[in-house]
């Protein structure tokens, strides 16, 4: 396993379950993405960048797409989420759509690689 499969592990369900499902999309969008970690986070990194991080708090799950580009590009598509800078909060109940998070990763990919 890595960073990102084993920090996952430690995690209590449903937020373990939440967060692959974040990890599992991205990595069928980019498949030669490595695990690591970035900002201390457990994070997906494509040619030594960071693409795309998770994190677990007590009240809510975090998806880091290191890039507010990324983040202001898919909050029409976020109403009633959390947004800030270069992070999408929400919850095991309220979970983001899977495309959104796929949307966020082909982003994120082509800032990396442009």
């Amino acid at each position: 396993m890595g960073d990102v499969d084993d920090s996952l592990a430690a995690l209590a369900e449903p937020a373990r379950g939440c967060l692959q499902r974040v990890i599992a999309a991205a990595r069928r969008i980019v498949p030669d993405a490595e695990e690591g970690r970035s900002y201390g986070m457990p994070a997906l990194k494509l040619d030594g960048k960071p693409l795309i991080g998770v994190a677990a708090a007590a009240k809510h799950l975090s998806i880091f797409p290191f890039s507010p580009g990324v983040v202001d590009a898919v909050a029409p598509r976020l109403e009633g989420f959390s947004l800030s800078k270069g992070t999408v909060r929400f919850t095991p109940d309220h979970p983001v759509p899977e495309d959104v998070v796929e949307e966020m990763v082909r982003l994120r990919q082509a800032e990396i690689r442009k």
